[in-house]
């Protein structure tokens, strides 16, 4: 009979239940990778049989004997080591406590009943792992109010923000609160279903940026010399040396390079996914004070209308596109800097193709019959990673993708050639046409807007 120490108390070795204790381990570090026959690591830990099996590998479990064990001593092995399991840039180490559960089942038996499969399943998220909590959205928020009450006797217009950590300038246009139609009619041109019917939308002021955010301004967010968890969140955090701008989740080192050769000084950011969007925005809100995020569907479309009814911001003719967007009739195959074409009424460069612009909402196809005919300020909360909501149309679509009314959703297939397991939170590689751009509301947000906004993947992204 055997005792060990398992979370720093004392514990019978046979009190530890597959079930309860064992498979949740397996399940949430391993089977994302060891799982079926055709695994590409030639081991699979879904089924007793792989496991204990000779004849498929050296038996992973010898029961009664850890140390002989391949699934417990690659799980001990040292941080640093070729061996660990699961590897560091995958999690591991494991905490000691899912060790020594591991140890000591194998030492008791190693009972695993015959009715058990495995399947690979997420791992809960506990954002109490990393500073970009709750904390540091109420943190934020206070710099926010205070920022407000400043700004609160200035007059609304358009202004320009240099990003205090870079010196990069980008400027935001006023966007005056009205009332318009969001949708398309029957009778529009190359329509879609997922256009209407159209529904009255009122919308509060706010500012927009008046380019796509730019390499210049997102490229000091996505690559830094720090190192940091799959989460984003540095390694080496310490409270008592580091700011809250150092405390948001950005992404990790990306794994090729993210322009594609198509430019980068002035050009617009590309690739990411809605989460870095986020994030970059809730990273840009904690230097500056400003409550920066990406705009509602609405807000987008009204700001891409600019006040017009027409297919397109400027009217009905596509013949008139060239003057002022990038698509696929005239972009080369790739994306322009920012800014060279003519603006629309509301002096917005761009709306009209470039880049797919990422919108703050889930993709609904029945999003007009949620808003019901009319709604004020709506936004559809996101409740799933996929689909989310993109406007605009890209450098790689044809005219009609590029009308103020088409929306689309995004799709898994964007992450294709990402070779990761799992795949990275923060990339879109095969999405080389789809950015974002910037809006601040002139309500100051509460701290669970703010969550909604800057987190609405964080609980879901593995």
């Amino acid at each position: 009979m055997g005792w060990f120490l398992v979370g720093g108390a004392a514990r019978c070795a046979s009190a530890v239940d597959f079930v309860k204790d064992v498979k949740p381990i397996l399940e949430q570090n391993c089977l994302s990778c060891h799982a079926g026959e055709d695994s590409d690591s030639g081991y699979d830990l879904s089924t007793k049989k792989a496991v204990f099996d000779s004849e498929y590998n050296e038996p992973m479990v010898v029961a009664g004997d850890p140390d002989a064990s391949s699934l417990y001593t690659t799980m001990a092995a040292d941080a640093d080591s070729d061996e660990l399991m699961p590897p560091a840039d995958a999690g591991g180490p494991l905490d000691k406590k899912s060790i020594d559960t591991i140890r000591a089942w194998i030492a008791a038996g190693a009972r695993w009943p015959a009715s058990e499969t495995l399947h690979p399943r997420a791992k809960p998220r506990d954002r109490s792992y990393t500073p970009d909590n709750r904390d540091l959205l109420e943190q934020i928020h206070a710099k926010i109010v205070e920022q407000s009450k400043r700004d609160a006797s200035a007059k609304i217009a358009g202004y320009e923000e240099k990003i205090p950590r870079t010196g990069v300038v980008f400027e935001m246009k006023a966007i005056p609160g009205g009332e318009f139609s969001m949708g398309s009619p029957p009778t529009e041109v190359s329509r879609h279903d997922n256009e209407g019917p159209q529904a009255k939308v009122t919308i509060s002021p706010f500012w927009m940026g008046a380019r796509e955010v730019t390499w210049d301004e997102y490229e000091p967010f996505m690559v830094t010399t720090v190192e940091r968890r799959k989460n984003g969140a540095r390694k080496d955090y310490d409270p008592q040396r580091h700011t809250m701008v150092d405390a948001v989740s950005a992404p990790t080192a990306p794994y090729m390079e993210m322009s594609f050769g198509m430019g980068q000084s002035g050009y617009p950011a590309i690739s990411m996914t809605q989460h870095a969007a986020n994030k970059y925005c809730q990273w840009l809100s904690a230097q500056t004070g400003r409550f920066y995020r990406l705009p509602t569907e609405a807000e987008w479309e009204y700001a891409c209308r600019a006040g017009s009814r027409s297919a397109y911001s400027f009217g009905d003719d596509p013949a008139k596109l060239s003057e002022y967007g990038w698509f696929y009739d005239n972009s080369g195959e790739r994306y322009h800097k920012v800014g060279a074409k003519k603006p629309n009424a509301w002096g917005l460069y761009d709306m009209h193709g470039n880049v797919m612009e990422w919108t703050a909402d889930q993709y609904l196809p029945d999003y007009f019959e949620r808003v019901n005919k009319s709604a004020a300020d709506p936004f559809m909360r996101p409740r799933t990673l996929y689909p989310r909501a993109v406007r605009g149309g890209g450098w790689d679509d044809d005219p009609e993708n590029l009308r103020s009314a088409f929306r689309k959703g995004s799709d898994p297939i964007w992450k294709q050639q990402d070779p990761q397991l799992p795949k990275s939170i923060w990339y879109h590689t095969d999405a080389q046409w789809l950015g974002f751009r910037v809006v601040r509301p002139q309500r100051t947000p509460t701290v669970d807007e703010m969550d909604a906004f800057w987190n609405s993947a964080s609980d879901l992204i593995k």
